[in-house]
């Protein structure tokens, strides 16, 4: 990609507080989510972080526009996510475990 003045142009990897980057396309940013997912093994809301956005619009772009959009990509990442659903439960007693060892 390449700005106005055809400098080659990258997205911020951190969106500012309260400002999400601003995409062209919302099936563009579905793709970037997904990229971003497989590449992190992260989770709906560390990637909503990251793109400053919230985690209904990653769950949206991800199951709804990138499924429509890039099938491929789509199934690598629906495992991936249902991975995390199923080991949610097991990070969310670690985190228990370490708030009330004091391991915060």
């Amino acid at each position: 990609m390449t700005d106005a003045a055809g400098l080659p142009f990258r997205k911020p990897r951190r969106a500012l507080q309260g400002v999400g980057f601003v995409y062209s396309s919302i099936e563009e940013r579905a793709c970037d989510l997904a990229a971003y997912i497989i590449e992190n093994k992260a989770t709906v809301r560390a990637a909503a972080a990251e793109f400053g956005v919230s985690k209904s619009t990653v769950h949206k772009d991800i199951t709804e526009r990138l499924r429509r959009v890039q099938p491929a990509l789509y199934t690598q990442v629906r495992a991936l996510l249902d991975r995390n659903k199923a080991e949610r439960h097991i990070r969310g007693g670690l985190a228990t475990r370490r708030k009330y060892r004091g391991e915060t």
